[in-house]
């Protein structure tokens, strides 16, 4: 696929979503919100990705959403006033749907973060399932400066990933907060010293993702999906249930045969029908 704000590539079982709009600091428009949506679902439908590197090119991550643009991602404001309501609100809707892609995504998602990530990039890392970032990267739940209630999944997601105290300090009073802190927190899961190394460090781990069963993997990223948004109690019954269709599979076989046998498994000659 060919993409206006974006670079995509897949190598082997590993994609690369890459943002590309540096001469804008990536601030997302309207064009890379729709894109972020259609590349996720792209590679969840159409590849052999067993894993995504999210990066960016430029000397920041993301500035955020484009204020300059920002009537092409909120939308006009003529006409009826309930009907340009009830417009915004499928419009907001659909920008939460384009985040929601990475977390739906079969694939598990590594963020390599640099420089400044400001309000929606932190509701579209949220949606990761690994962050890495640089020693310089400063993060700022930006939304509460510009008078908006942060809306794509900071929100949502965030609390399971800071603590709950530091999280509302962060959203409400929208200051920053650097790498040592994320890292601190949890929020990322390693740091690096440049931009370089956060984009290898990132694509270690898709590596060694991509080297476990893609149905293990695909699996494990769905029950914990599944496990924060219900009860204890459901998600035992959803993993029994996913267990039940999927445990005679192959990749189980082999698995079991490597370790009678001491031997290390991979998965990378498996048909790709298994992915």
């Amino acid at each position: 696929m060919q993409f206006e704000t974006l670079d995509v590539s897949v190598d082997g079982y590993i994609a690369t979503v890459t943002l590309n709009r540096p001469d804008k600091l990536n601030a997302m428009n309207g064009a890379m919100f729709r894109e972020i949506g259609e590349a996720f679902r792209w590679i969840d439908a159409e590849t052999n990705a067993r894993a995504v590197v999210l990066a960016a090119n430029g000397k920041h991550f993301t500035a955020g959403l484009d204020l300059k643009e920002s009537g092409s991602v909120m939308g006009t404001a003529e006409g009826d006033p309930a009907r340009v309501r009830e417009k915004l609100r499928r419009h907001i809707l659909h920008l939460q749907d384009c985040f929601t892609a990475l977390e739906e995504c079969r694939a598990p998602v590594i963020a390599a973060v640099h420089g400044a990530c400001l309000g929606g990039g932190i509701d579209l890392v949220s949606a990761c399932d690994v962050r890495v970032c640089t020693s310089d990267t400063w993060f700022s739940i930006q939304e509460i400066n510009v008078a908006i209630v942060a809306d794509v999944g900071t929100l949502q997601r965030a609390p399971y990933l800071l603590p709950n105290g530091i999280l509302r300090e962060l959203a409400l009073t929208g200051r920053k907060f650097l790498a040592d802190e994320a890292s601190k927190y949890g929020f990322v899961n390693a740091v690096t010293d440049s931009r370089e190394e956060a984009i290898e460090k990132a694509k270690a781990i898709a590596s060694e993702i991509a080297s476990k069963s893609p149905l293990a993997v695909a699996g494990t990223k769905a029950i914990l999906n599944h496990s924060r948004d219900h009860t204890i109690a459901d998600g035992l019954d959803y993993v029994a249930t996913w267990n039940s269709g999927q445990l005679l599979g192959e990749d189980l076989m082999k698995a079991a045969t490597a370790a009678l046998t001491r031997e290390t498994v991979s998965f990378s000659d498996l048909l790709e029908s298994d992915d």
